[in-house]
């Protein structure tokens, strides 16, 4: 190769080495910043932020390890889908369950949503009834109590076709119907409660939706014909009329025809959509229509649907039912003072033996150990960018005090990575090799070292992570994550920033911090003796 050509590739090469750290740099910097700009931060964990934690009993005597371990899960994707990142969810004992939420404001509203049973029951609505009335404290009315069955509807009350007299119109509503009013004789009867036996298969009183047990339209309901795992998907959206609905679609064709069933033998009359107690909706089925026309597998709740309400149901069908009834057996609010107090400690330890750390290798190392330093604190500030990115999703575990341990334990990889690196350099200087021809050729060995060390502690974060539960999952994933960028920074910024600094004629020379004293190399030779060409010699060489 002729000395223009060679020039040539030399200014390529150091163009490339040196556009690849500023673009790690600039990535970096701009990734700090935004996060910053955003006021974005890491999503503390139970032990950092507080929060609330609270033991579930499974209600039953028969209740098997298969229901709890489905309750579990459940309950993992209903915390999810709320947007709550980090939570824990596990059996802790005997027909036991413990939710941990971190961070989280509106505790009680949190609970009431991933704890409820969420049956759902389709079932024809025999009749209306009044509120039921809230007892006064000096004139206590005794309601009847353990009614295992509901008296039969009056006949002019029943809501039947008949009685329904639903005609299909052209008015805006679509169709005309008979108001039916609420059957007297079950004022004074409670609602049903969910826990009664042979719930599912019973006639039931329940309130409306409006209704909190007292003070709304409650319904008598009919045995179930179908429940809400015949629902594939649901959505929560608004119709044309800007109302809230939940449009949702079955769950296979079974289910459909089933669903067609059903809906067939209430037509013209009211279904009642029921969860956990409370009717939601108790639509008339296809009142716009003469004769009964297949759903073909889709389907719509209707009602008096709050934009909440109408997320909430749709959430629930989505998420599935729970197996078993849970009742909250301890709940408590979590404080971060403890937690903090941990954190205060184990950051200064950790702050303290880091910088002992870099202390030692910019001793050891020279300029070298500047490499170091300003490869940790660039590792850091994208850790910190990713980790609050992260935060805003359900994908990582929240920040704990487990995650912080994980951090620390690859600032020890990351080092080792380094030294790796340059314990290399120094044996190929030690042969007789110049700091400039070492660096790249160094780094060909040592990566190797450095990738297979870290595959095998990216590997074990993977297995620790798949299998481990609690805070642990929080431990592997952060050490999986910087040990990925260690891997990233090793290749992108360690190797073209070393392989630049050593083509430094100042770093090579004989100076108490260059490259070469840092290295054990001692003073460098002249340019041409370290390209092989000798001293006295020209371009052209001759006797």
């Amino acid at each position: 190769m002729s000395p223009k050509r060679g020039g040539r590739a030399q200014r390529r090469q150091r163009r490339n080495l040196l556009v690849s750290v500023i673009v790690v740099v600039a990535i970096a910097l701009g990734s700090f910043a935004a996060v910053l700009g955003a006021r974005w931060s890491p999503r503390l964990g139970l032990d950092l932020a507080g929060g609330v934690a609270v033991v579930y009993t499974a209600e039953g005597q028969h209740v098997s390890q298969a229901d709890l371990d489905e309750t579990v899960n459940i309950l993992n994707l209903r915390v999810n889908g709320l947007g709550v990142s980090g939570a824990q969810v596990q059996t802790t004992g005997k027909n036991q369950i413990s939710v941990s939420i971190p961070g989280v404001t509106n505790a009680q509203q949190v609970l009431n949503e991933i704890g409820q049973t969420a049956r759902m029951y389709f079932r024809p609505v025999l009749c209306f009834a009044y509120p039921q009335p809230v007892p006064k404290a000096s004139k206590t009315k005794v309601l009847p109590r353990g009614i295992e069955t509901i008296p039969a509807c009056a006949s002019n009350y029943q809501l039947t076709q008949a009685n329904l007299g639903v005609t299909p119109n052209n008015s805006a509503q679509g169709y005309s119907s008979n108001n039916v009013p609420p059957d007297p004789q079950f004022t004074s009867y409670p609602s049903t409660s969910v826990l009664k036996p042979d719930y599912e298969s019973s006639t039931v009183l329940l309130p409306g939706l409006a209704a909190s047990g007292a003070g709304g339209e409650r319904y008598v309901l009919g045995p179930s014909e179908m429940t809400g795992h015949a629902i594939g998907s649901a959505t929560a959206t608004q119709n044309q009329t800007g109302q809230w609905v939940v449009d949702y679609t079955l769950n296979g064709a079974a289910n459909s025809a089933l669903w067609d069933k059903v809906a067939q033998q209430n037509f013209h009359q009211l279904l009642g959509i029921e969860l956990d107690g409370v009717v939601y909706s108790a639509p008339i089925i296809q009142p716009s229509q003469s004769s009964f026309t297949s759903f073909d597998g889709r389907g719509e709740i209707s009602g008096s649907l709050t934009q909440q309400d109408a997320q909430n149901l749709a959430q629930a069908m989505n998420y599935g039912a729970l197996p078993v009834t849970l009742r909250a057996a301890t709940s408590e609010t979590v404080s971060a003072t403890l937690g903090h107090s941990a954190l205060v400690a184990g950051l200064g330890a950790g702050i303290a033996g880091l910088v002992l750390v870099l202390l030692y290798v910019l001793l050891y190392y020279r300029a070298l150990g500047l490499v170091v330093i300003s490869g940790l604190v660039l590792t850091a500030m994208v850790l910190w960018a990713i980790i609050s990115a992260l935060g805003h999703t359900s994908v990582a575990p929240s920040f704990d005090l487990a995650g912080i341990t994980g951090l620390i334990v690859s600032i020890g990889i990351t080092v080792d990575s380094y030294i790796v690196y340059f314990e290399r350099l120094k044996d190929e200087t030690r042969s007789g090799r110049s700091v400039r021809t070492s660096v790249d050729r160094g780094f060909k060995s040592a990566w190797r070292t450095v990738w297979a060390a870290d595959f095998v502690s990216l590997l074990a974060a993977i297995v620790l992570y798949l299998v481990a539960v609690g805070n642990v999952k929080g431990f592997a994933f952060f050490l999986g994550l910087s040990t990925i960028l260690d891997m990233a920074f090793t290749w992108f910024y360690t190797r073209p920033l070393v392989i630049l600094l050593g083509q430094s004629e100042r770093l090579q020379g004989a100076g108490a911090f260059s490259i070469a004293t840092g290295l054990g190399a001692g003073p460098q030779p002249a340019t041409g003796a370290r390209q092989g060409v000798p001293a006295g010699a020209g371009a052209g060489g001759g006797a």
